[in-house]
């Protein structure tokens, strides 16, 4: 690998896991930081646009998201990947396994995420979007 290809490896990889501690710490305003302005983020049967991530965030169980290193294929200024990750609940500790599949694009301000959407595992071994749990998607206060 040449040493730009290596770095832009870095920076995604950076990118995903301040993903994973935003979300860990309820760092709710920065996890729209991460996308690209026309980016969206894709589960539980709908799309959120970065202003609207927020929201999801702030509605979402606190708890620890732990994520391995994403696998990426770089294009230019493109990229595709996937990222497998536990989130355990803060006051249950139960957890739920899923991934990312992600698209990402590089900006003036760094690589920044095109679109990311999370299919979980279930135990019954079914794959899906998930169950809504955003109450407050449209509330601002």
């Amino acid at each position: 690998m040449d040493p730009a290809h290596i770095a832009d490896f870095l920076a995604i990889s950076e990118l995903t896991t301040r993903y994973a501690t935003h979300l860990s710490r309820g760092e709710a305003d920065a996890v729209g930081a991460l996308f690209t302005e026309d980016g969206v983020y894709q589960a539980f049967g709908e799309s959120y646009t970065p202003v609207e991530l927020p929201h999801l965030v702030r509605s979402a169980p606190r708890g620890q998201l732990i994520v391995n290193a994403p696998l990426v294929s770089i294009v230019g200024d493109s990229a595709t990947g996937s990222q497998h990750y536990i989130f355990v609940a803060q006051q249950t500790h139960e957890m739920r396994l899923a991934w990312y599949t992600d698209e990402y694009r590089k900006t003036a301000d760094g690589w920044r995420f095109v679109s990311r959407s999370t299919t979980f595992l279930r135990r019954s071994g079914a794959l899906d979007a998930g169950r809504e749990h955003d109450p407050v998607r449209f509330n601002t206060d």
